[in-house]
């Protein structure tokens, strides 16, 4: 008798072309499904023409540690399928909880591979691909420090971000790199897919009066050669601007860039 397993499975992340024959079966057979929005899963299983009535069970980020133990006893004793809305559960959607339960207590779990939104975008980003970091949601406030903590970053970065706060976070990431290549993927694999590519500086005004859609900013990563004194003076002034005081903004910018404390207070009280 074969051991009971939790499958983590990819669903696409628009285009329902990009179903695969094995995500269809898992569905067709599946007695337990675990999914970030119930309605989302019966959705997709009649569009898929999937006529399986399995026991459905919801899993999404209110929940998704108080619900990990029960799903992992369930998958002792039969396979347990988990889905997010769209792409692979775990990557920045529900299921890492759940992962980190099941391999604790000694229950398999594998994966159904399939789309995935941070790669796909990667891809078409038309930046270096060889090494690369995915970031996540942008945060929502103080984005300059953010991307100044990342400004010394050399491997691409692929970051998430909604609709009606793109133009703000291209805006500050002009603010610390003006010049640094971006591409702004938008609803990939769906009918009006865009992708945008441009200096941070001048992607900030193309989506000046916001964008529709699932969003992936694609960042260039750092050059490797020491950052200047001008360009770390212009990201203490954004920093302060901010609202951080002016020695903690040269503090975070120095351990950012690698330049002289000294030198970037100095500096800065010059230009002011």
């Amino acid at each position: 008798m074969l051991a009971s397993v939790i499958i983590l499975a990819a669903t696409p992340i628009g285009n329902l072309g990009d179903a695969s024959r094995r995500l269809i079966e898992a569905l067709e057979n599946a007695t337990v499904i675990a999914s970030e929005d119930t309605r989302t899963t019966i959705h997709l299983m009649r569009a898929l023409g999937v006529e399986n009535r399995p026991r459905l069970i919801a899993l999404h980020e209110h929940n998704e540690t108080e619900k990990a133990g029960e799903i992992v006893e369930l998958g002792r004793d039969a396979d347990v399928l988990v889905l997010t809305d769209a792409g692979m559960p775990a990557i920045s959607d529900p299921g890492f909880p759940l992962v980190a339960a099941a391999a604790a207590a000694g229950v398999t779990v594998t994966a159904l591979p399939g789309p995935s939104a941070v790669l796909t975008a990667l891809a078409v980003s038309g930046l270096p691909t060889d090494r690369f970091t995915f970031e996540g949601f942008l945060p929502r406030k103080s984005r300059v420090a953010y991307f100044t903590a990342l400004a010394r970053e050399e491997r691409t970065m692929v970051f998430f971000e909604s609709p009606h706060r793109l133009a703000d976070s291209l805006r500050d990431l002009a603010a610390v790199a003006p010049d640094r290549r971006v591409a702004v993927c938008r609803e990939l694999t769906k009918l009006h897919e865009e992708v945008a590519r441009g200096t941070a500086t001048e992607l900030a005004a193309y989506f000046a009066d916001g964008a529709r859609g699932e969003i992936c900013v694609v960042v260039e990563g750092a050059a490797p050669a020491t950052a200047d004194l001008p360009s770390g003076v212009a990201q203490v002034r954004a920093l302060v601007a901010e609202g951080l005081r002016l020695k903690e903004a040269v503090a975070e910018v120095a351990e950012a860039t690698g330049l002289s404390k000294r030198d970037l207070y100095e500096a800065a009280l010059a230009s002011r």
